[in-house]
Protein backbone atom coordinates (compact mmCIF):
# COMPACT_ATOMS: atom_id res chain seq x y z
CA UNK A 1 0.00 0.00 0.00
CA UNK A 2 1.47 3.35 -1.01
CA UNK A 3 2.23 6.21 1.32
CA UNK A 4 -0.52 8.68 2.28
CA UNK A 5 -3.23 6.48 0.79
CA UNK A 6 -5.57 6.57 3.78
CA UNK A 7 -6.90 10.01 4.69
CA UNK A 8 -7.74 10.63 8.34
CA UNK A 9 -9.18 13.40 10.48
CA UNK A 10 -8.61 14.18 14.16
CA UNK A 11 -11.35 15.75 16.27
CA UNK A 12 -9.90 17.36 19.41
CA UNK A 13 -6.23 17.60 18.47
CA UNK A 14 -5.40 20.08 21.26
CA UNK A 15 -6.09 17.57 24.04
CA UNK A 16 -3.31 15.34 25.34
CA UNK A 17 -4.49 12.22 23.50
CA UNK A 18 -5.08 14.26 20.33
CA UNK A 19 -1.61 15.75 20.49
CA UNK A 20 -0.07 12.33 21.01
CA UNK A 21 -2.10 10.89 18.14
CA UNK A 22 -0.90 13.66 15.81
CA UNK A 23 2.68 12.90 16.81
CA UNK A 24 2.21 9.23 15.94
CA UNK A 25 0.33 9.86 12.70
CA UNK A 26 3.00 12.29 11.52
CA UNK A 27 5.39 9.34 11.20
CA UNK A 28 2.94 6.79 9.77
CA UNK A 29 3.69 5.76 6.15
CA UNK A 30 0.07 4.92 5.20
CA UNK A 31 -2.05 7.50 7.00
CA UNK A 32 -2.30 11.12 5.91
CA UNK A 33 -3.94 13.68 8.21
CA UNK A 34 -6.29 15.74 6.03
CA UNK A 35 -7.58 17.91 8.84
CA UNK A 36 -7.52 18.33 12.60
CA UNK A 37 -10.01 20.30 14.67
CA UNK A 38 -9.76 22.36 17.82
CA UNK A 39 -11.49 25.61 18.63
CA UNK A 40 -8.59 26.50 20.90
CA UNK A 41 -6.01 26.43 18.09
CA UNK A 42 -8.27 27.24 15.12
CA UNK A 43 -6.41 29.12 12.38
CA UNK A 44 -2.98 28.23 13.76
CA UNK A 45 -0.60 25.66 12.35
CA UNK A 46 -0.32 22.44 14.29
CA UNK A 47 3.46 22.69 14.33
CA UNK A 48 3.32 26.08 16.04
CA UNK A 49 1.27 24.63 18.90
CA UNK A 50 2.59 21.09 19.33
CA UNK A 51 5.83 19.23 18.71
CA UNK A 52 4.58 17.07 15.83
CA UNK A 53 6.65 15.71 12.97
CA UNK A 54 7.51 17.75 9.91
CA UNK A 55 4.68 16.24 7.84
CA UNK A 56 2.09 17.99 10.04
CA UNK A 57 3.95 21.18 10.92
CA UNK A 58 2.06 23.32 8.43
CA UNK A 59 -1.40 21.79 8.90
CA UNK A 60 -3.81 24.59 9.83
CA UNK A 61 -6.20 23.62 12.62
CA UNK A 62 -9.91 23.90 11.83
CA UNK A 63 -12.79 24.72 14.14
CA UNK A 64 -14.94 21.91 15.45
CA UNK A 65 -17.86 23.21 13.39
CA UNK A 66 -15.78 23.22 10.21
CA UNK A 67 -14.55 19.72 10.91
CA UNK A 68 -18.11 18.40 10.88
CA UNK A 69 -18.44 19.52 7.26
CA UNK A 70 -15.37 17.49 6.30
CA UNK A 71 -16.19 14.06 7.69
CA UNK A 72 -16.81 12.82 4.14
CA UNK A 73 -13.33 13.91 3.01
CA UNK A 74 -11.57 11.16 4.96
CA UNK A 75 -11.75 7.42 5.45
CA UNK A 76 -11.45 7.40 9.23
CA UNK A 77 -11.98 9.97 11.98
CA UNK A 78 -10.31 9.73 15.38
CA UNK A 79 -12.48 11.14 18.18
CA UNK A 80 -10.28 12.59 20.94
CA UNK A 81 -13.29 14.05 22.69
CA UNK A 82 -15.35 13.67 25.89
CA UNK A 83 -17.80 10.74 25.76
CA UNK A 84 -20.90 12.90 25.31
CA UNK A 85 -19.30 14.60 22.29
CA UNK A 86 -18.23 11.28 20.77
CA UNK A 87 -21.76 9.92 21.14
CA UNK A 88 -23.11 12.95 19.30
CA UNK A 89 -20.52 12.95 16.50
CA UNK A 90 -20.14 9.24 15.76
CA UNK A 91 -23.44 8.84 13.85
CA UNK A 92 -22.65 11.96 11.79
CA UNK A 93 -19.27 10.52 10.82
CA UNK A 94 -20.80 7.24 9.76
CA UNK A 95 -23.55 9.02 7.83
CA UNK A 96 -20.86 10.89 5.88
CA UNK A 97 -19.34 7.58 4.80
CA UNK A 98 -16.27 7.62 7.06
CA UNK A 99 -15.31 5.20 9.83
CA UNK A 100 -14.58 6.24 13.41
CA UNK A 101 -12.20 5.31 16.20
CA UNK A 102 -13.43 6.69 19.51
CA UNK A 103 -10.80 7.29 22.20
CA UNK A 104 -13.41 8.27 24.81
CA UNK A 105 -15.66 6.16 26.98
CA UNK A 106 -18.66 6.84 24.77
CA UNK A 107 -19.02 3.29 23.44
CA UNK A 108 -17.27 1.08 25.99
CA UNK A 109 -20.08 -0.24 28.20
CA UNK A 110 -23.63 -1.54 27.93
CA UNK A 111 -26.25 1.20 27.71
CA UNK A 112 -27.67 0.31 31.14
CA UNK A 113 -24.27 1.02 32.75
CA UNK A 114 -23.97 4.64 31.63
CA UNK A 115 -26.25 6.32 34.20
CA UNK A 116 -24.32 4.82 37.11
CA UNK A 117 -20.76 5.03 35.82
CA UNK A 118 -20.86 8.05 33.49
CA UNK A 119 -23.81 9.98 34.88
CA UNK A 120 -25.92 10.17 31.72
CA UNK A 121 -28.31 8.11 29.61
CA UNK A 122 -26.82 6.77 26.39
CA UNK A 123 -28.93 8.03 23.47
CA UNK A 124 -27.27 5.99 20.70
CA UNK A 125 -28.15 2.51 21.93
CA UNK A 126 -28.25 0.84 18.50
CA UNK A 127 -24.92 2.32 17.50
CA UNK A 128 -23.46 1.30 20.85
CA UNK A 129 -24.52 -2.26 20.18
CA UNK A 130 -22.77 -2.24 16.81
CA UNK A 131 -19.50 -0.70 18.03
CA UNK A 132 -16.46 -2.99 18.05
CA UNK A 133 -14.66 -2.72 21.39
CA UNK A 134 -11.05 -3.64 20.70
CA UNK A 135 -8.15 -4.36 23.01
CA UNK A 136 -6.21 -6.35 20.38
CA UNK A 137 -4.28 -8.52 22.84
CA UNK A 138 -7.54 -9.74 24.36
CA UNK A 139 -10.48 -9.44 22.03
CA UNK A 140 -9.01 -11.13 18.92
CA UNK A 141 -10.65 -8.31 17.01
CA UNK A 142 -8.56 -8.20 13.83
CA UNK A 143 -11.25 -9.78 11.67
CA UNK A 144 -14.07 -7.70 13.16
CA UNK A 145 -12.02 -4.53 12.75
CA UNK A 146 -11.65 -5.05 9.00
CA UNK A 147 -15.35 -4.27 8.52
CA UNK A 148 -16.03 -2.18 11.65
CA UNK A 149 -17.59 1.23 11.12
CA UNK A 150 -17.16 2.36 14.74
CA UNK A 151 -14.33 1.17 16.98
CA UNK A 152 -14.30 1.78 20.71
CA UNK A 153 -10.78 2.21 22.06
CA UNK A 154 -10.21 0.87 25.61
CA UNK A 155 -9.41 3.09 28.56
CA UNK A 156 -5.91 3.48 29.95
CA UNK A 157 -6.50 1.94 33.39
CA UNK A 158 -8.39 -1.09 31.97
CA UNK A 159 -5.57 -1.76 29.51
CA UNK A 160 -2.89 -1.81 32.20
CA UNK A 161 -5.01 -3.66 34.76
CA UNK A 162 -6.70 -6.35 32.72
CA UNK A 163 -3.78 -7.87 30.81
CA UNK A 164 -1.88 -9.51 33.72
CA UNK A 165 -5.15 -10.35 35.45
CA UNK A 166 -6.47 -12.17 32.41
CA UNK A 167 -3.26 -14.13 32.05
CA UNK A 168 -3.45 -15.32 35.66
CA UNK A 169 -7.17 -16.09 35.54
CA UNK A 170 -6.95 -18.05 32.29
CA UNK A 171 -4.15 -20.17 33.72
CA UNK A 172 -6.03 -20.81 36.96
CA UNK A 173 -3.27 -19.27 39.06
CA UNK A 174 -5.64 -16.98 40.99
CA UNK A 175 -9.21 -17.28 42.21
CA UNK A 176 -11.87 -15.16 40.50
CA UNK A 177 -13.16 -13.76 43.80
CA UNK A 178 -11.65 -10.93 45.82
CA UNK A 179 -9.48 -9.33 43.13
CA UNK A 180 -8.15 -5.86 43.94
CA UNK A 181 -6.64 -3.42 41.46
CA UNK A 182 -4.62 -0.52 42.89
CA UNK A 183 -3.58 1.75 40.00
CA UNK A 184 -1.74 5.05 39.69
CA UNK A 185 -1.66 7.48 36.77
CA UNK A 186 0.18 10.59 35.76
CA UNK A 187 -1.70 13.87 35.53
CA UNK A 188 -2.23 13.74 31.76
CA UNK A 189 -4.76 10.98 32.40
CA UNK A 190 -7.14 13.63 33.71
CA UNK A 191 -7.11 15.56 30.42
CA UNK A 192 -5.98 19.08 29.67
CA UNK A 193 -8.84 21.13 31.07
CA UNK A 194 -7.58 23.34 33.88
CA UNK A 195 -8.83 23.06 37.46
CA UNK A 196 -7.62 23.90 40.94
CA UNK A 197 -7.24 20.23 41.83
CA UNK A 198 -4.94 19.65 38.86
CA UNK A 199 -2.79 22.74 39.29
CA UNK A 200 0.93 22.28 39.95
CA UNK A 201 0.76 23.46 43.54
CA UNK A 202 -2.00 20.94 44.34
CA UNK A 203 -0.47 17.94 42.56
CA UNK A 204 3.26 18.34 43.22
CA UNK A 205 4.61 16.45 46.27
CA UNK A 206 1.20 14.85 46.85
CA UNK A 207 -0.48 11.51 46.18
CA UNK A 208 -4.17 10.75 46.43
CA UNK A 209 -6.96 8.42 45.41
CA UNK A 210 -9.95 9.67 43.42
CA UNK A 211 -13.41 8.49 42.35
CA UNK A 212 -13.19 5.82 45.03
CA UNK A 213 -15.87 3.17 44.55
CA UNK A 214 -17.34 4.87 41.50
CA UNK A 215 -14.67 4.93 38.82
CA UNK A 216 -16.03 4.22 35.35
CA UNK A 217 -13.12 1.95 34.51
CA UNK A 218 -14.25 -0.65 37.06
CA UNK A 219 -16.94 -2.21 34.84
CA UNK A 220 -14.69 -1.81 31.81
CA UNK A 221 -12.00 -3.99 33.37
CA UNK A 222 -14.69 -6.56 34.16
CA UNK A 223 -15.90 -6.39 30.56
CA UNK A 224 -12.41 -7.01 29.18
CA UNK A 225 -12.04 -10.07 31.39
CA UNK A 226 -15.39 -11.36 30.14
CA UNK A 227 -14.41 -10.76 26.52
CA UNK A 228 -11.19 -12.64 27.27
CA UNK A 229 -13.10 -15.70 28.44
CA UNK A 230 -13.42 -15.05 32.19
CA UNK A 231 -16.97 -13.81 32.81
CA UNK A 232 -18.80 -12.78 35.99
CA UNK A 233 -15.82 -11.15 37.71
CA UNK A 234 -16.55 -8.46 40.29
CA UNK A 235 -13.43 -6.67 41.44
CA UNK A 236 -12.38 -3.65 43.45
CA UNK A 237 -10.60 -0.90 41.54
CA UNK A 238 -9.08 2.27 42.98
CA UNK A 239 -7.35 4.97 40.95
CA UNK A 240 -4.64 7.28 42.30
CA UNK A 241 -3.05 10.44 40.96
CA UNK A 242 0.73 10.47 40.71
CA UNK A 243 2.68 13.76 40.65
CA UNK A 244 4.19 12.87 37.24
CA UNK A 245 3.05 13.83 33.75
CA UNK A 246 2.46 10.43 32.16
CA UNK A 247 2.44 6.71 32.76
CA UNK A 248 0.29 4.20 34.63
CA UNK A 249 1.44 1.57 37.11
CA UNK A 250 -1.28 -0.91 38.09
CA UNK A 251 -0.77 -3.35 40.96
CA UNK A 252 -3.29 -6.20 41.05
CA UNK A 253 -3.89 -8.59 43.93
CA UNK A 254 -5.50 -12.02 43.61
CA UNK A 255 -5.98 -14.99 45.92
CA UNK A 256 -3.67 -17.88 45.03
CA UNK A 257 -5.73 -20.79 43.71
CA UNK A 258 -6.04 -23.91 45.82
CA UNK A 259 -3.43 -26.54 45.14
CA UNK A 260 -0.65 -24.15 44.25
CA UNK A 261 2.74 -25.54 45.14
CA UNK A 262 5.94 -23.99 46.37
CA UNK A 263 6.75 -22.81 42.83
CA UNK A 264 3.66 -20.61 42.54
CA UNK A 265 5.76 -17.67 41.37
CA UNK A 266 7.13 -19.76 38.52
CA UNK A 267 3.60 -20.82 37.58
CA UNK A 268 2.46 -17.20 37.64
CA UNK A 269 5.43 -16.08 35.54
CA UNK A 270 4.76 -18.90 33.08
CA UNK A 271 1.15 -17.70 32.79
CA UNK A 272 2.30 -14.19 31.89
CA UNK A 273 4.89 -15.51 29.43
CA UNK A 274 2.32 -17.71 27.71
CA UNK A 275 -0.05 -14.78 27.45
CA UNK A 276 2.67 -12.51 26.05
CA UNK A 277 3.79 -15.01 23.39
CA UNK A 278 3.35 -13.55 19.90
CA UNK A 279 2.12 -10.25 21.39
CA UNK A 280 4.49 -7.63 19.98
CA UNK A 281 3.90 -4.97 22.62
CA UNK A 282 3.98 -7.04 25.82
CA UNK A 283 7.18 -7.55 27.81
CA UNK A 284 7.40 -9.80 30.89
CA UNK A 285 10.08 -8.91 33.43
CA UNK A 286 10.75 -9.36 37.12
CA UNK A 287 8.04 -7.69 39.18
CA UNK A 288 10.44 -5.15 40.66
CA UNK A 289 11.64 -4.15 37.18
CA UNK A 290 8.22 -2.85 36.11
CA UNK A 291 8.69 0.92 35.91
CA UNK A 292 7.23 3.93 34.17
CA UNK A 293 10.62 4.64 32.61
CA UNK A 294 10.33 1.31 30.80
CA UNK A 295 7.19 2.36 28.93
CA UNK A 296 6.81 6.15 28.69
CA UNK A 297 6.87 7.22 25.05
CA UNK A 298 6.17 3.69 23.78
CA UNK A 299 3.22 1.41 23.04
CA UNK A 300 4.61 -1.26 25.36
CA UNK A 301 3.00 -3.07 28.25
CA UNK A 302 5.62 -4.21 30.77
CA UNK A 303 4.46 -6.59 33.48
CA UNK A 304 5.73 -8.91 36.18
CA UNK A 305 4.39 -11.08 39.00
CA UNK A 306 5.24 -12.57 42.39
CA UNK A 307 3.38 -15.12 44.51
CA UNK A 308 3.37 -15.51 48.30
CA UNK A 309 2.42 -19.11 49.04
CA UNK A 310 2.28 -18.58 52.81
CA UNK A 311 -0.24 -15.74 52.50
CA UNK A 312 -1.93 -17.25 49.41
CA UNK A 313 -1.67 -14.04 47.38
CA UNK A 314 -0.41 -13.21 43.90
CA UNK A 315 0.77 -9.68 43.11
CA UNK A 316 0.98 -8.67 39.44
CA UNK A 317 2.29 -5.30 38.30
CA UNK A 318 1.90 -3.70 34.87
CA UNK A 319 2.99 -0.38 33.41
CA UNK A 320 1.94 1.52 30.28
CA UNK A 321 2.15 5.03 28.92
CA UNK A 322 -1.39 6.31 29.44
CA UNK A 323 -1.20 8.50 26.31
CA UNK A 324 0.25 5.85 23.99
CA UNK A 325 -0.84 2.28 24.76
CA UNK A 326 -3.53 3.79 27.00
CA UNK A 327 -4.96 6.05 24.29
CA UNK A 328 -3.42 7.25 21.00
CA UNK A 329 -1.05 4.34 20.40
CA UNK A 330 -3.74 1.77 20.93
CA UNK A 331 -6.11 3.75 18.69
CA UNK A 332 -3.48 3.65 15.95
CA UNK A 333 -2.92 -0.07 16.61
CA UNK A 334 -6.66 -0.59 16.06
CA UNK A 335 -6.69 1.63 12.97
CA UNK A 336 -3.82 -0.36 11.46
CA UNK A 337 -5.89 -3.52 11.84
CA UNK A 338 -8.98 -1.79 10.41
CA UNK A 339 -7.14 -1.18 7.14
CA UNK A 340 -5.31 -4.49 6.94
CA UNK A 341 -1.94 -3.08 7.97
CA UNK A 342 0.48 -4.65 10.46
CA UNK A 343 -0.71 -3.66 13.93
CA UNK A 344 2.83 -2.62 14.84
CA UNK A 345 3.20 -0.11 11.98
CA UNK A 346 4.60 3.23 13.24
CA UNK A 347 4.43 1.89 16.80
CA UNK A 348 7.07 -0.80 17.24
CA UNK A 349 10.02 1.56 16.84
CA UNK A 350 8.88 4.23 19.29
CA UNK A 351 11.69 5.23 21.59
CA UNK A 352 11.17 5.94 25.26
CA UNK A 353 13.29 8.23 27.35
CA UNK A 354 14.82 8.07 30.79
CA UNK A 355 15.45 9.44 33.30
Amino acid sequence: MSQAQIKVGIVGVSGYSGMELARLLSRHPNFSVAWATTDRWAGKTLGSMSAVGARLDSLVCATQEEGQTRFGDVQVVFLCTPPEVSIDLAPKILAAGARAVDLSGGFRLAAADYPRWYGFEHHQVELLGNAVYSLPEVTNSAEALRTAKLVSNPGCYPTASSLPLLALLRAGVIEPQGIIVDAKSGTTGAGRKGSEAMSFSEVADDFRAYRVGKHQHTPEIERILALGGVPDIKLTFTAHLLPVRRGILATTYGRLADGAGADATKAAEAALQAFAKDQPFIRVVDAESVTLHAVVGTNRVVMGVRADVERKVVVAIAAIDNLVKGAAGQALQNANLMFGLPETLALDDLMGHQP
